[in-house]
């Protein structure tokens, strides 16, 4: 396990020295043909509930141009919102970073997003308490109250990567931001309607100069 940690690590430091000579006008082309791409899979088009991640200012896709057409659409729009998660009583233990689903309300707060120290928009902290979860009810998954059971879910997942196999493993930056997401959502709808409809997850990636990809499984 300690030698793929390791591989890992440095297959990311490897990924990101390419993604630095990446020109921001190649990111932007290929953010347009990857949008129109999406915009045609009846997996997106059929979507009702959608989760999209925010790009960072360098090294990933821009998803601003999906975000836009989904809200225009009427589409229910979920992004990341990470927080500090206390695994124990303890308060001398360490909490760790996690990461929850949650409503974006229009194009209006979309736009008015700050940036956050790895310059993502993100969303206001005074609004979590009263803001739809992904997984039902508002706020944050381990203080939320229980919301509608069909406010439940979601249809398509759009997450980022930096890399993908030929059998579409991700490797993700390291944080394990979608690994506890991914966790946590298939505890939450055990049991429920959307225990049979798994989210299609369309994987964005920017690998180098001349391909980007697009990937639902």
């Amino acid at each position: 396990m300690a030698a793929v940690q390791v591989a890992k690590k440095e297959l990311r430091r490897k990924i990101q020295n390419l993604l630095k000579d990446v020109p921001r006008e190649s990111v932007n082309a290929q953010s347009t043909v990857v949008a129109n791409k999406l915009f045609t899979l009846p997996e997106y088009l059929n979507a009702r509930r959608i989760s999209i991640f925010l790009s960072m200012p360098t090294g990933e896709i821009s998803t601003t141009g999906i975000v836009r057409d989904a809200l225009s659409k009427g589409k229910e729009v979920f992004i990341p919102y990470t927080h500090k998660l206390e695994t124990t009583g303890n308060p001398s233990q360490p909490k760790v970073s996690v990461m929850d689903m949650l409503r974006l309300e229009s194009m209006e707060e979309f736009e008015s997003l700050q940036p956050d120290n790895w310059g993502i928009p993100s969303l206001d902290k005074q609004s979590i308490p009263n803001r739809q979860n992904c997984l039902g009810g508002t706020g944050v998954l381990e203080e939320r109250p229980r919301g509608n059971p069909d406010d439940l879910g979601l249809d398509l997942i759009v997450m980022p990567g930096m890399a993908f196999d030929t059998d579409f493993q991700r490797l993700g930056h390291g944080k394990g931001y979608y690994d506890y997401f991914l966790n946590n959502y298939s505890k939450e709808i055990a049991g429920s309607p959307r225990a049979s409809q798994r989210p299609y997850l369309g994987k964005l990636n920017c690998p180098s100069k001349l391909s980007l990809h697009c990937i639902l499984c």
